[in-house]
């Protein structure tokens, strides 16, 4: 038995083994260093715990609307993408662990049991002979000495993409709660705008009811009348429409959630009462690299190339398979453990590449080709983290003057339409003129509940493209 120790050797020996994998170098960033002056009031930024800051805020102090919360803790539970990302990280930590394994022998304990008749013809005296054999052994069979380190740069590739997909996890996540956050206000959009076209349905009613009753008096014309008419038929149309978008809406929510929404939801805020977080300094470009898991994750899948280009080269070199085994014969069962019944068995084998056809030099073609393609894949995703995160600051440097000027228009939309209506009423201007005025009013009420949601929609992008959404709460100081 004591024979099985020259596989613990070998193990030692694979422990310590070099790997002909290229040293990693991390490419440049393909972007300036800093974001462009027009995004930013007050030029570049400079502070680097601004980005840290913003990738670390939770997503509770982020949204504090208790719904939108409610349904975002849901969708973390319910959503299906997001368990299949995770179901896709243990699958890729399943697989290191596979390619781990081959780092070790495999040692396996066998018994047999032969029982063999011999011909006799073959014998003398010409008697057939029956005969038992009886076994145990302990030993390893073609176990790979990864002196070039094949294995483990096939170990190293496997831990890269489990990285990887965690880092894909994590984005998935983030835009997860990006989503949700997304759907409810755009829901919550659709439903004021059903609200606000009710109210104005409403209103040219009351209209044309009045308008009808001098008509039927003979006082009216028929011209206000269908005029009226047309405005009651439009805002019913309207609102049918906002009703259909609102319901549709709701139901991609659902779908996001991955559940009924419960009854028990507390009661939705307008958005107007949405009080998201608007400090968000963006911090250097650079910092993208290391706060954002989607450019985390196309660098491990980099490396993960990069060390599949060290098994490639170590299939040029000899590989070295041991097979050992250590234990006990006997032709009795009685016998099987007696002095003089061991055996032992060590038969090395070592194979050299002569002719392959060309296969492994294609091998290496190959993941010197797919390391290249991966840096192509993690420039690129850090040229669009760098416009994700501009084209947020530009459109957050614009949109707040975009609602200040939109409210001070629906306010002296309001007070024209109110000044027409009265004029019409007193008979000193005709109907047509409270009608501009009124669909005016209307039209300017719609834009804003939609600069609204471009104001809302695009701080939540510029939270996700600066990495935050992962954290449920923020770490304390």
């Amino acid at each position: 038995m004591n024979k099985i120790f020259p596989i613990l050797a070998l193990v030692g020996m694979t422990i310590s083994g070099c790997t002909l994998a290229p040293q990693y170098e991390r490419p440049a960033a393909p972007v300036s260093t800093n974001w462009p002056s027009a995004s930013i009031s007050g030029g570049n930024v400079s502070d680097n715990s601004a980005t840290n800051a913003v990738a670390d805020i939770g997503w509770r102090e982020f949204f504090r609307d208790p719904r939108l919360q409610k349904l975002i803790e849901l969708s973390l539970t319910n959503n299906r993408d997001l368990q299949i990302a995770a179901l896709n990280v243990e699958q890729s930590r399943a697989q290191y662990r596979i390619e781990r394994a081959a780092l070790f022998p495999d040692i396996d304990a066998s018994g047999n049991y032969i029982r063999q008749r011999t011909s006799k013809n073959l014998l003398l005296p010409g008697e057939p002979v029956l005969g038992s054999q009886y076994s145990v052994s302990l030993g390893t069979t073609a176990y790979e000495v990864d002196l070039f380190g094949r294995i483990r740069s096939l170990k190293t590739a496997a831990l890269e993409n489990y990285f990887a997909t965690e880092e894909a996890r994590k984005s998935a996540q983030i835009a997860l709660v990006a989503e949700v956050a997304s759907q409810y206000l755009t829901e919550r959009a659709f439903d004021e705008e059903l609200e606000m076209t009710r109210d104005t349905l409403d209103a040219v009613q009351n209209s044309y009811n009045l308008i009808k009753a001098s008509y039927d008096a003979g006082v009216g014309s028929e011209l206000d009348l269908r005029s009226a008419e047309s405005q009651v038929e439009s805002a019913k149309a309207s609102a049918a429409l906002f009703e259909q978008q609102r319901d549709q809406a709701r139901n991609a929510l659902v779908l996001l959630v991955g559940a009924p929404l419960p009854n028990d939801l507390p009661p939705p805020q307008s958005l107007n009462e949405q009080d998201l977080l608007t400090d968000l300094p963006p911090g250097l470009p650079s910092d993208l690299l290391q706060r954002r898991p989607d450019i985390r994750a196309a660098e491990h899948e980099l490396k993960s190339a990069n060390a599949n280009i060290g098994a490639a080269r170590a299939a040029f070199f000899p590989a070295i398979k041991i097979t050992a085994d250590a234990g006990f014969s006997s032709a009795q069962l009685s016998s099987l453990f007696d002095a003089g019944s061991g055996m032992w068995l060590f038969n090395p084998q070592i194979t050299l590449p002569i002719f392959e056809g060309g296969r492994n030099k294609a091998n290496l073609d190959v993941a010197k080709i797919s390391k290249l393609i991966e840096v192509a894949n993690y420039e690129k995703t850090i040229q669009t983290a760098f416009r994700e995160v501009a084209d947020g600051l530009t459109a957050k440097k614009f949109l707040d003057e975009q609602l200040a000027d939109q409210t001070a228009l629906v306010k002296a939309e309001q007070r024209r339409y109110e000044l027409a209506d009265a004029r019409y009423k007193n008979g000193v201007d005709n109907y047509l003129t409270a009608l501009t005025a009124q669909q005016d009013l209307f039209t300017s009420q719609r834009n804003q509940i939609a600069t609204q949601l471009l104001r809302l929609s695009n701080l939540i992008s510029l939270y996700q493209a600066l990495g935050g959404g992962w954290r449920e709460n923020s770490p304390q100081p």
